[in-house]
């Protein structure tokens, strides 16, 4: 009887937020019966089954010729009909590259359906659960980029500022290129935005802390007060879980600690390759002033943290287009070659001719007694070697994509 009444209760919310809905609002959503779900998870077949989380079990499917996630609700779940439908309005009625795409919904069983995201979650990559390899620290920043950009677009959202609430590496999804998408809208709130308040003011609601201890923000803790800086704390944590790949909780007493006493090198993941020390420093001060206690000293997302993230994400070169598909083997570009030596370069530096080459290759053919280019047989004006830094760091995302 619960369970009828619920179901009757979401069917006419649906209804009157489909009327109060604007006309020309885009629903990009299906809606399927029970059977096609049974028969995508062959039953619900647990050989199937990738996920488990506070709302139920996630299957992996094939629906209408289309690889599909699976999100069915269970019984004892601690989230209900309200969080399956407020998942349903958020996700239907938006799209974002990094937002993930809800194909459609079963009413009748509480199933959602999402595109199927074959990397799984940030968590399990930073964890690198399955033996899988560790993400560079090129794509990190480009993930963090990457969920600056949907918050801000989420936040920025007319006319509710949509506040995720549960921002969290389990709830960020990856797909075949590692680009990432944010899951996981069950407990998200819609705020209205007053009209005539200033750009700055700080819109919150009153509401029952909900989440994951270690990414919520201690104002909503103390005050039950969300707001968009609630997000913005859970984004520092995030992004210090990616400099460091330790654990959230404590983590910025850590890191605080470490800038301190001038040891952060010591705490950054050493699994990401060679971090560039100036922009790790630069990222782990903006990741604190994120995690600042009173959210007012918080920085603003779209004035301060892009202005930060996106040009140290196009300075990181190479990102993943180099990666033609998981099943390929690519081709290197010819730039990564050595003409020396003729294999992709683990060290490449310039010299004085312009052209990029292995340091150990040409330091062999200037140690030879040659005084003249590889490349062009003119005299060379020195000897000295310059590093490829942005080269190196391009070089080592296609090696690791491999």
């Amino acid at each position: 009887m619960e369970r009828d009444n619920a179901l009757k209760e979401a069917e006419e919310l649906r209804k009157s937020r489909t009327e109060a809905s604007s006309s020309s609002m885009p629903q990009f959503f299906s809606d399927f019966c029970f059977s096609e779900i049974e028969e995508a998870t062959q039953n619900f077949n647990q050989d199937l089954k990738i996920g488990e989380g506070g709302y139920g079990s996630i299957y992996k499917g094939f629906l209408r010729h289309t690889q599909v996630a699976i999100k069915v609700l269970h019984s004892n779940s601690l989230q209900g009909p309200a969080e399956f439908q407020q998942e349903v309005d958020v996700l239907s009625n938006m799209r974002h590259p990094n937002l993930v795409t809800l194909i459609g919904a079963c009413p009748e069983a509480w199933t959602l359906i999402y595109e199927y995201l074959p990397n799984g979650s940030l968590e399990d990559r930073l964890c690198c659960r399955g033996n899988s390899p560790p993400l560079s620290w090129q794509t990190r920043i480009r993930i963090a980029t990457e969920l600056c950009s949907v918050l801000i677009f989420l936040h920025s959202s007319k006319p509710h500022s949509i506040v995720h609430g549960d921002l969290k590496p389990a709830n960020i999804l990856l797909d075949a290129n590692f680009v990432s998408k944010l899951s996981d809208f069950g407990i998200c709130r819609l705020l209205s935005q007053n009209e005539g308040a200033s750009i700055n003011a700080t819109i919150c609601c009153r509401t029952d802390p909900k989440g994951t201890f270690a990414y919520m923000d201690p104002e909503f803790l103390s005050l039950g007060e969300l707001s968009p800086k609630s997000d913005v704390y859970s984004f520092g944590i995030i992004l210090l879980r990616l400099l460091t790949g330790r654990p959230a909780l404590g983590i910025t007493k850590e890191v605080q600690y470490a800038l301190d006493k001038g040891n952060l090198k010591i705490l950054l993941d050493p699994l990401a390759g060679d971090w560039p020390f100036v922009q790790a420093e630069q990222l782990a001060h903006l990741a604190l002033r994120c995690c600042e206690m009173n959210r007012k000293s918080r920085p603003d997302l779209a004035s301060e943290v892009w202005r930060v993230l996106e040009p140290m994400k196009a300075s990181c070169g190479g990102s993943s287009c180099f990666r033609l598909g998981s099943e390929e083997h690519c081709q290197p570009p010819p730039y990564f070659i050595c003409p020396i030596f003729q294999e992709v370069m683990r060290d490449p530096h310039v010299a004085a001719d312009g052209y990029t080459y292995e340091a150990e290759a040409l330091r062999g053919w200037l140690d030879s007694g040659h005084e003249t280019s590889p490349m062009t047989n003119l005299q060379l004006a020195h000897s000295n070697l310059v590093p490829n830094h942005a080269l190196r760091s391009a070089i080592q995302e296609w090696l690791q994509q491999q």
